[in-house]
């Protein structure tokens, strides 16, 4: 896979950044890993002809090299891409506490699906099983709803820790765009042809559990 040479020669110190947006898939789990019995995937350009890529294979590529010091933010706009890096913990809003939680995700057949020693962090916007709206903020352009609201996030509060972006993310996702940089007439034209309505929630992987509340988000 191309994405290999993205952790090649990797040294502490080097942050990176994998991101993608566009189509994911689930496909049935043969391996016994997967608690919901599917792996997630991704279909780039050539998935027709070389079929998508697994969650496992991109965990083995780009997440299993990482050694000590290195940092992996993956920016990951797909249906069904909230454990497309096969992480080990994952951080989403707990309707039932009111607050962003950490949940075990590890394999249930005990396999290995952290680093070599460095940091991995997904960022997502749509949970498995569930699908991610699209939307267009010029004629030229398809955006993915978790794509701008991360960037508008960003652009709004650079310096900001993992759980404030969440937050940010989630409420612009929620106030249909309206957030920051969006008023105007440009605001206007994505609120006009983006319905932001039936948007996930922003998901957040890692390859361990940190406070997101207090850790720097840094890129």
């Amino acid at each position: 896979m191309a994405m290999h040479w993205l952790v090649q020669g990797c040294s502490s110190g080097d942050s990176l950044v994998f991101q993608f947006s566009g189509a994911g898939v689930q496909v049935p789990d043969c391996s016994g890993e997967e608690r919901d019995g599917m792996d997630e995937a991704i279909c780039p350009l050539d998935s027709f002809q070389q079929g998508p890529i697994l969650d496992d294979e991109i965990n083995q590529a780009i997440v299993r090299p990482l050694v000590h010091g290195v940092k992996l933010h993956a920016i990951v706009d797909a249906c069904h891409s909230a454990t497309v890096l096969d992480l080990p913990y994952q951080c989403t809003f707990s309707k039932q506490y009111g607050c962003l939680r950490w949940r075990d995700e590890r394999p249930l057949n005990g396999a290995f699906k952290g680093t070599s020693g460095g940091q991995a962090v997904l960022i997502s916007g749509s949970s498995n099983g569930k699908t991610q709206m699209n939307m267009m903020p010029g004629p030229d352009a398809t955006v993915g709803a978790m794509t701008h609201s991360f960037i508008r996030a960003v652009e709004c509060e650079p310096r900001t820790t993992y759980g404030h972006l969440l937050t940010s993310m989630r409420t612009i996702m929620r106030n249909g765009g309206g957030n920051c940089n969006l008023q105007g007439p440009a605001g206007g034209c994505i609120r006009k042809v983006a319905n932001f309505s039936g948007v996930e929630e922003p998901q957040l992987s890692s390859a361990c559990k940190f406070d997101i509340h207090r850790e720097p988000f840094c890129m």
